[in-house]
């Protein structure tokens, strides 16, 4: 599936691994709340220290991944048993981030996502962690790419990113 596809998956899930090398060399993946800005800009929060950003000192580049609308299913036509999804995965640059106002604006960013009807607590809660508080910018250095398996209303698998 195609770039759009594959943005519209990484949004629409509730968190996306990403996927980093430690300094000697092992994987590290884990599971993190994004919010996305732009077609190729993402976000995330952690604490000032830590394995993630350890990783990010030693090696920038990360791999993005996520998953939606998973079901096992019978195949409607052959009964073979599936899984129906949506999957997205993506590559990208991580940094921290140092500019206040790029910060806050991330911040703000992950905070509409994940509780848009909290947004007039934002500035307190900036105003007593924003010190403390560690951000990341994930910026992608090609398009991403989505994966599905989903069947229509007559049972024919949806193939070759046909949509309806």
């Amino acid at each position: 599936m195609d770039a759009a596809f594959a943005l519209e998956v990484l949004d629409k899930a509730p968190y996306v691994t990403v996927s980093f090398t430690r300094p000697d060399g092992t994987p590290y993946g884990v599971p993190l709340s994004l919010a996305r800005t732009n077609e190729k800009t993402f976000y995330f929060h952690c604490a000032m220290e830590g394995d993630k950003l350890d990783c990010i000192a030693a090696n920038p580049t990360v791999a993005l991944s996520a998953v939606t609308k998973c079901a096992p299913t019978v195949g409607p036509k052959d009964g073979s048993f599936t899984l129906q999804y949506k999957s997205a995965m993506a590559v990208g640059k991580a940094e921290m981030v140092t500019n206040k106002d790029e910060k806050i604006e991330a911040l703000r960013a992950i905070c509409q996502r994940f509780l848009p009807k909290h947004m007039d607590a934002f500035d307190d809660a900036i105003a007593r962690s924003l010190e403390c508080t560690a951000v990341v910018k994930i910026t992608l250095t090609e398009p991403p790419t989505g994966k599905r398996k989903q069947y229509d209303k007559e049972g024919e698998e949806m193939k070759w990113q046909r949509m309806k």
